[in-house]
């Protein structure tokens, strides 16, 4: 005879909780106290409790699962391990809840497939990351679901919850640590002006600069990718204009801009000290260990995953825009 697989009534038994506290649990709400949630899941874990998320969804008209959106192409996805910061901490959150990740990359041409398959019920919430002001579609995403945005947006009049870091500020500590080291005359290799983090770093280092009383240095615009990275450091050094300082925007952008200073007899930091953006693995890897602004992405991640769930848990009071902290890292760059 075919053993009774364990109902959400006996997990509720076992734990000395009601039916909808474990209810709660399995659904990934945030606003169960931890010695209730542990209780549940140590009696799931010892009972074997499988959800049975067909019935669920039926009865909850709810899919359990959520849609992460990057307007970006595959080869800037796959080579950037920002994204795979924030997907890690995404997914971290989501793997103690009972909603799954589905992963859509939306580069340029399939919008309108995409929104179809999003208004189809298939999912229950959407995270976005890496917008640009082009990416106009985002507007309807958040008009039909629940949805919440990695960096703040460059469009205006979006719905939904933001997730960020004070880019201006950031970029600012960065340039002051450069003016702090006697630099006098600082570059900038910018991020994407389609982006608000692009404009917002290109902001922060004008401040910092203004502030002090300094005129700015040569400006050389990238897209947050090491290619990027290379071409503008070369641009710059074509230019002919002086610097003993440069903030480059993304960390990958300076792994791709060292080599070229190098190879062109520049001292790193003795004759051009340079500070960098994320700390990523990209910091550690240059030849000469890049000073960077550290931005928690996996924080990040988990931070929008757990507004996501809150919400759709008929959680109102989350703010609309959370800001996490960045931090100054010094290495051997500046």
């Amino acid at each position: 005879m075919r053993p009774t697989a364990p109902t959400l009534e006996a997990v509720a038994a076992m734990a000395g909780v009601s039916r909808a506290t474990v209810s709660r649990v399995v659904n990934g709400s945030p606003t169960v106290n931890p010695a209730s949630r542990d209780a549940v899941q140590a009696a799931i874990a010892e009972l074997g409790y499988v959800p049975n998320r067909a019935a669920r969804s039926l009865a909850s008209q709810q899919s359990h699962a959520i849609a992460l959106v990057v307007p970006e192409d595959t080869t800037r996805f796959f080579g950037d391990v920002y994204f795979a910061s924030i997907v890690g901490g995404i997914n971290r959150r989501l793997e103690q809840s009972d909603y799954l990740l589905n992963l859509m990359i939306a580069s340029k041409g399939p919008e309108a497939k995409m929104l179809r398959y999003l208004a189809g019920g298939v999912v229950d919430g959407v995270a976005v990351v890496s917008h640009h002001t082009s990416d106009v579609f985002v507007r309807e995403i958040g008009d039909m679901l629940p949805m919440v945005i990695g960096g703040r947006p460059a469009l205006d009049g979006l719905s939904g919850y933001i997730v960020d870091v004070d880019n201006v500020a950031g970029a600012a500590t960065a340039t002051r640590h450069l003016i702090e080291a006697g630099r006098t005359k600082i570059a900038t290799i910018t991020g994407p002006m389609t982006m608000q983090s692009g404009m917002d770093r290109l902001e922060g280092w004008n401040q910092a600069l203004s502030e002090a009383g300094l005129e700015p240095g040569p400006v050389v615009h990238g897209d947050y990718t090491m290619l990027s990275g290379t071409r503008a450091a070369r641009e710059l050094l074509a230019a002919g204009a002086e610097f003993d300082g440069v903030f480059i925007a993304s960390d990958l952008m300076a792994s791709g801009a060292q080599p070229i200073f190098l190879e062109r007899g520049i001292s790193v930091p003795d004759d051009l000290a340079m500070v960098g953006y994320d700390d990523s693995p990209s910091a550690q890897v240059c030849e000469v260990p890049l000073t960077t602004i550290r931005q928690p992405s996996e924080a990040m991640g988990e931070e929008m995953a757990d507004i996501l769930l809150a919400v759709l848990a008929g959680d109102e009071t989350k703010p609309r825009e959370t800001e996490l902290p960045t931090k100054l890292v010094i290495r051997d760059s500046a």
